[in-house]
């Protein structure tokens, strides 16, 4: 299977409307998932490429405080 062929499966995969995307409709559900798909590869590729995210890396030791001992 091409490259070009396994694109079209997603595509076709993805055409089918989720409940919310059927409830408001779609005008050309296959275009609608190939800029979805074009989306989420780009996100995939680059974890910046997301309008207003930010992501943090922390440890486990860093995200809560510390519980001190009783005296």
């Amino acid at each position: 299977m091409s490259h070009d062929q396994s694109d079209q499966d997603r595509i076709e995969s993805r055409a089918h409307l989720l409940p919310e995307e059927a409830a408001v409709g779609s005008e050309d559900p296959e275009a609608q998932a190939d800029a979805i798909l074009a989306e989420s590869d780009i996100r995939e590729e680059d974890r910046n490429a997301a309008p207003d995210t930010l992501l943090e890396h922390r440890t486990s030791d860093q995200t809560v405080t510390p519980v001190e001992p009783p005296d």
